[in-house]
């Protein structure tokens, strides 16, 4: 048996789907580790010398895809207008809230909640690392928010756990990590955005602004999604969930604007880039991801098995 301690062969990832898996299996070791796995790989260093090659591969990645909406953004005025023209931001594709509103199928919504379920097993667990990075009025604003997302004291609240309950009452396998085989690379971004962001101390600015971002593009599309598990019967867990969210991030988009984004670059002027980059990076990859749904969707092979 090799040991997991001994150095790795320098290795490049054959394409995107083989980077962001075995991203996503590294930063794994730092939110419930994978079972079968050591605990004590979470900071053996080669592991840790090979997820910063890959990350340094994603993240160059990432600065080259958020470049333009950064720069027609570049003069908005003050962090809080400009996260607001980020978020602004529309590719042209077909709105995949509208989607699951109107048109869905029920195999179909069902994909989606498997997909949505790598990230909300864990809600709001990436941005809890950038708790201890913080300090002043963005700190006591960023626990204000999770309070809310980690159920306000009521453990049957916490967003995951009503997430877990809406996937069991559709039939679907609330197991943490359950559908991870069959996320496509770009619902893997997502998740991996998160980690890179949340895991590093230099980037909290950026975790901030994904976060703002995150809680500023819900409410809307929440309301949509309920609305849609409501209009195929999927049962009053599925929109309880989306329900939540509809009223809860109207409020955090506040929260995480001002509260948080606005103060800490009061504070810390050198992040106000930082910040803006972690917003375009959640607008942007939330954007590839809807639309690889979609275009799946279209796809005459997978339409008629989602139907």
């Amino acid at each position: 048996m090799r040991d997991p301690h001994a150095p790795l062969p320098q290795l490049q990832p054959d394409d995107e789907d083989d980077l962001q898996i075995s991203l996503w299996a590294l930063y794994e070791l730092h939110f419930r580790g994978i079972r079968g796995l050591s605990a004590d790989l979470e900071w053996a260093p080669p592991l840790l010398e090979r997820r910063a090659a890959l990350e340094s591969i994603f993240e160059s990645g990432l600065r080259t895809l958020v470049a333009s909406l950064l720069s027609e953004t570049a003069g908005s005025g003050s962090i809080v207008e400009r996260l607001t023209a980020i978020v602004a931001h529309d590719d042209g594709s077909p709105s995949l809230a509208s989607y699951l509103q109107r048109t869905a199928s029920a195999p179909q919504f069902r994909e989606f909640l498997r997909q949505r379920s790598i990230y909300h097993l864990k809600e709001a667990d990436p941005h809890a690392f950038a708790l201890p990075r913080l300090s002043g009025r963005p700190k006591v604003a960023l626990a204000e928010l999770q309070y809310d997302e980690l159920g306000a004291g009521t453990p049957s609240r916490l967003h995951s756990e009503m997430f877990a309950r809406a996937l069991t009452a559709v039939g679907l396998d609330a197991t943490y990590g359950a559908y991870i085989d069959e996320a496509p690379a770009e619902v893997l971004a997502v998740n991996n955005a998160m980690s890179l962001f949340g895991l590093h101390r230099r980037l909290r600015g950026a975790c901030m602004g994904h976060l703002a971002a995150f809680e500023m593009t819900s409410s809307f599309p929440s309301r949509r999604y309920a609305m849609g598990a409501e209009r195929l019967g999927l049962g009053a867990e599925v929109a309880a969930y989306f329900d939540e969210h509809v009223e809860a991030d109207a409020v955090h988009e506040q929260i995480a604007a001002r509260g948080i984004c606005q103060e800490l670059v009061r504070s810390e002027p050198a992040l106000t880039e930082d910040v803006a980059f972690g917003a375009a990076s959640c607008v942007l990859l939330e954007e590839r991801a809807g639309r690889a749904l979609m275009e799946s969707w279209a796809s005459p092979a997978m339409s008629e098995v989602a139907i």
